[in-house]
Formats: C-alpha cells, structure tokens, sequence
C-alpha cells in the first residue's frame, strides 16, 4: 500500500481524516500545502510526517533551483522552517528536516542539489519500510501463541512510509501464524483506532475486536489481555515516551496488572538530545475535537476544553522498546544510546 509518495510535482499521501469510508489521495504542491496538511491530520503518525516533509522539501529545491544557490538554500531553509513548525511534539518531523538540511548545505550547485535531495527524500522513505519491517520481526518474536494483544491509537501503513511499527509487531506475528487476536482502543477525541486502525487490521485478515478506551481496565482485570504494544512520538535518551494520549493510563494499567507495556518506534523517534520527557513540548489541539464528532456537536456550547494531543509515559512503566536497531531494556538511558550508537556504526 502506497501512503506517502513524490509524483507530478506534488506529495501524494492518502487522507486519513475521509477513513474508513473513502481513502481519497491529496496532492500538496507548496510547503504551504504540506503543512496545513499535516495540522489538519489529513497526513499524520510520527515517521509519515517526516516523510512527507522530506519530500516537500525535495519539491522546494525543485521549485527555486533556477536561483542562485545561496537563494535557494535560504528558501529551502526558510521551507524547512514552516513545516518544522507544523507539529511539535513528533520529533521524526524535525529528524527528516535536519536531515535534508544537512544534504542541501553540503551542495553549492541549486539544480544539483534538487536531484539530490529527492534521492535522499526516497532513501528515507525506504529506510522508514525496512525500519517497520525489521520490527515488525523482532517484536513479533517476542509475542507467544495465542495472545490477547491490546493496541492504541494507529501506527500502521499509513501512519508511517508503508509498513507500521506497532502494528508491523501485529502483522508480522499474525503472518508467523501465531494466532493472535488483537483489542483495538477507539482512541479518543479523533478515534484513530475505531477509523484507521480497525479499517488496516481488516486489510491485512488480523481478528480483532474494537473497544472503548475506557473498557481496558475492566478487560485487563478479567484476564482478557495479555500484552500491549504501542507506538511513540519521541522517545526521550532516559526512555520517557511521548504518546497519543491516553498512552499513559494504559501504562498504569498494564504496570497494575502486571502486563507487558511495549513501544515499537525506529531509530528516528529517539531524541537523545532531550534527556526526560519533561523536555517533551506537547501540542494542544483546538477544542472542537473534543466537543464535536463528525462534525456534530455532543458538548454544550462554549465548555472549557483541555485537549492535549500527547503524554509522556515514563519509562518505569516501559517493558520494552522495539526499534529496528535492537531491542532496548532497561536502563534506558545506557541501551537507546548504545543502539543508536550501534546504528550509526552499521
């Protein structure tokens, strides 16, 4: 399944906002375009958006290489800028950025440094898919026969370049024939879960049974849950996790009832440089996720609304952190470090 490409002169991403009834395809032209894009979800998960600005940002050397090449890096520098400014709590969105920043200022010619910014928007493309696969692999291994997995929020194709971390650990234990039966968290205020989630769990044959978020507790009391497995925004060097939210409760409630609590995340979402995740920024949605659904008012008019898109997990609540470097165990802030420094040798 293609869910972010460069085609035409435009990226192409499939709206996530039309699911699960239509799954149209958005061209978005200009930075400009890219960056309401991602505020309004129609693109959205960690490693998606950060593909998706890396190719916007190979379009926008595209666009000014006809000018000088001290022009076209300050336009490119100046687009960089825009799209980084989009979301703030996804640290991929930031790691692409960079990324393609430091390809562009390496090339002082603007018509060669175009092709090679599209080369390096398609290596990390393709690195995010053999990312998902590798730990769709490795977690997959740490899954028994049979189990009861709970999952939240989306993490699938579409929320990365093709292939999903959290639920690439679904999908490669389902297609290793383990027998696995998954829960799926509606995910509150903007149902991930009930809209993306269960529609990809469908594509690829994986039972599953939609819930409420609020029911997992009750579930997990029963004896109906026997693991679960996540996905990150950033993950902070002590290994705090940054989240959709409601990550946190279901950390609490998985330490309660002695579960294992998984996050499955490539490389790219560690940020060393933000030592907890107290150093987090968590962006604050507008209200009117909260107090409509489907554009429909359920809450009176004019309520006071807090809607935090993300919490921070902290990482005594953390059994295990996938990535596609290894796993990492605690101590956190010794084993994320020496698997990226392990990455960065490979």
């Amino acid at each position: 399944m293609r869910t972010v490409w460069l085609q035409d002169g435009a990226v192409h991403f499939i709206d996530q906002t039309r699911l699960p009834d239509d799954a149209p395809a958005v061209a978005c032209r200009t930075p400009e375009e890219l960056v309401e894009a991602i505020r309004s979800l129609r693109v959205r998960g960690a490693p998606a958006i950060g593909v998706a600005a890396a190719y916007g940002l190979a379009l926008e050397a595209e666009r000014v290489a006809g000018r000088s090449p001290a022009d076209a890096l300050a336009a490119l520098e100046a687009a960089a800028a825009l799209l980084a400014s989009a979301r703030p709590t996804a640290v991929n969105l930031r790691w692409a950025i960079a990324r393609m920043l430091c390809v562009a200022r390496l090339i002082d010619d603007a018509t060669g440094r175009a092709a090679r910014l599209a080369a390096e928007a398609e290596a990390i493309a393709a690195e995010d898919r053999s990312a998902g696969e590798t730990i769709g692999r490795l977690g997959a291994a740490q899954v028994r026969e049979g189990e009861r997995i709970l999952t939240y929020c989306h993490t699938g194709g579409l929320a990365t370049a093709g292939h999903g971390t959290a639920f690439g650990i679904l999908r490669a234990a389902h297609d290793a024939g383990k027998g696995i039966h998954v829960l799926a968290c509606e995910t509150r205020p903007l149902l991930q879960g009930a809209r993306l989630t269960a529609w990809e769990l469908r594509q690829h044959g994986i039972p599953f049974t939609l819930i409420t978020d609020n029911a997992a507790g009750a579930l997990m009391a029963r004896g109906e849950i026997d693991r679960v497995i996540v996905g990150a925004d950033r993950i902070a060097a002590n290994g705090d996790v940054a989240n959709k939210i409601g990550t946190y409760t279901l950390a609490v409630l998985a330490h309660a009832h002695r579960l294992p609590f998984i996050i499955a995340a490539p490389t790219s979402t560690v940020d060393l440089a933000t030592p907890t995740g107290e150093a987090i920024p968590i962006e604050e949605r507008a209200p009117g996720e909260v107090t409509h659904v489907g554009g429909r008012r359920i809450a009176p008019d004019g309520v006071v609304v807090r809607n935090p898109a993300f919490d921070v997990t902290p990482h005594r609540l953390i059994s295990l952190i996938v990535t596609e470097a290894g796993l990492a165990a605690p101590p956190y802030d010794r084993t994320l470090a020496a698997l990226l420094s392990a990455a960065a040798r490979a």
